[in-house]
Formats: structure tokens, C-alpha cells, sequence
């Protein structure tokens, strides 16, 4: 799939047996079957915008390794997936990237958590607003993100699953700003902030 090859990889962190090792297994994880949106399509969606907003990042190299890491953990069980995620990167990287490198790829992948970044992070906006670009999918496609996260959750009632939703669809549009950098706020918010209001209002009347 074009963008998560090894050629991607490699530019970041070079080719080495390490390198090899790891880029094998970061692209196994992002391929486990219970993944039905948290899957290698969503890794090179999110590393596709990364590029297209590259220019705006301080550390274009940490966002987009934070990028390769941000969801390499994702069980739809547990709450703390950011975190071991966070982790999962800082031992995965360790001999290939400086330990600078690494503490800010740690940081960025806690930014995706709550995707509030500081008006001043260059690179959490960066990486955040690559993360939340499908919130601006046209309708149909939209519809097909949101399906395809219900499937994530096929372990909950639907009950559960739209209380849980609607949080975070809540969460989501009480942020300050959906999209931090600047060009990619002006594009998507409006689209964005229509499908989760929508999806929103929907979620609202099934559980009355």
C-alpha cells in the first residue's frame, strides 16, 4: 500500500536489520483482523496529510514516525491505547533515531488521545489534524468511517456503543479548533463539524 512500503520507512530510519525487523512488525499490528478503520488504509491516509502538510511542521521526521505509531496499539477494550502506543514507539525506535527523536515521537502519540495540541505545537497540529482529516469525508464516506468504528466496538450494545459515541462526538466539537493548521482548518472544518453534528443528532434520537 503506497505510503506504508518500506522505502517510507526507511527514509525515516534508514535500512538495517533493526529497521527491517521493526517496519515488519509495525505494519503487522496495524494488520490485525479486528481492525476495521485502525488499519493500514487509515495509516497511509494519515501519512498522505502529514505530507501535504509537512511544511508546517517543525520536526516533519518525528510527525511522521509518530504517524507510523500513533494507533500501533488499538484494542477497542481498553482506554489506554495512546499511552501503550506511546511506549510500543519508544522501545520500537530505540538504535534508530536519536533519543531526541524519540521523546517527541512519544509525545506526539499522547497528543492523539485528546487531539487538543498547544496553539504553539507545530507538530501535535500537524499530526492531530492529519489524524481527524476523515471528520471532513464527504457524507458517504463519512457514513462508511462511522460503520466501520461500530464494527471496532461489535463487542458492545448498541446502547453502550451510542453512549459512548455521542462523548465523543461531544468531545470532539466542544474543541477550541478541530483543525490547528491554519490551511487545513480553512478546508475541513466546516465539512467536519456538519458530519459530526449530523452523526450527532442521529445518535441523540436513538437513544431517547
Amino acid at each position: 500500500m503506497s505510503g506504508v512500503d518500506f522505502d517510507a520507512w526507511t527514509a525515516l530510519v534508514g535500512d538495517s536489520p533493526t529497521s527491517r525487523t521493526e517496519w515488519a512488525a509495525v505494519v503487522g499490528a496495524w494488520s490485525e483482523p479486528h481492525r476495521s478503520y485502525h488499519d493500514l488504509a487509515h495509516l497511509a491516509a494519515v501519512l498522505g496529510i502529514v505530507d501535504e502538510l509537512a511544511e508546517h511542521a517543525a520536526d516533519p521526521v518525528a510527525v511522521r514516525l509518530a504517524a507510523w505509531y500513533h494507533d500501533i496499539a488499538y484494542d477497542p477494550q481498553r482506554s489506554d491505547n495512546e499511552e501503550v502506543s506511546a511506549a510500543r514507539a519508544r522501545i520500537g525506535l530505540l538504535g534508530l533515531v536519536d533519543d531526541a527523536t524519540v521523546a517527541e515521537v512519544e509525545r506526539l502519540v499522547l497528543l492523539t488521545a485528546g487531539h487538543d495540541p498547544e496553539p504553539d505545537d507545530a507538530d501535535g497540529a500537524v499530526l492531530c489534524d492529519a489524524d481527524l482529516a476523515v471528520l471532513a469525508s464527504p457524507p458517504a464516506a463519512y457514513a462508511g468511517y462511522a460503520s466501520a468504528v461500530r464494527a471496532e466496538y461489535g463487542h458492545l450494545s448498541d446502547a453502550d456503543f451510542t453512549a459512548g459515541r455521542i462523548a465523543v462526538l461531544e468531545q470532539l466539537l466542544a474543541l477550541p479548533e478541530l483543525f490547528r493548521v491554519p490551511v487545513a482548518a480553512e478546508r475541513w472544518t466546516e465539512s467536519a463539524r456538519a458530519n459530526l453534528t449530523a452523526e450527532l443528532t442521529l445518535l441523540r434520537a436513538r437513544s431517547t
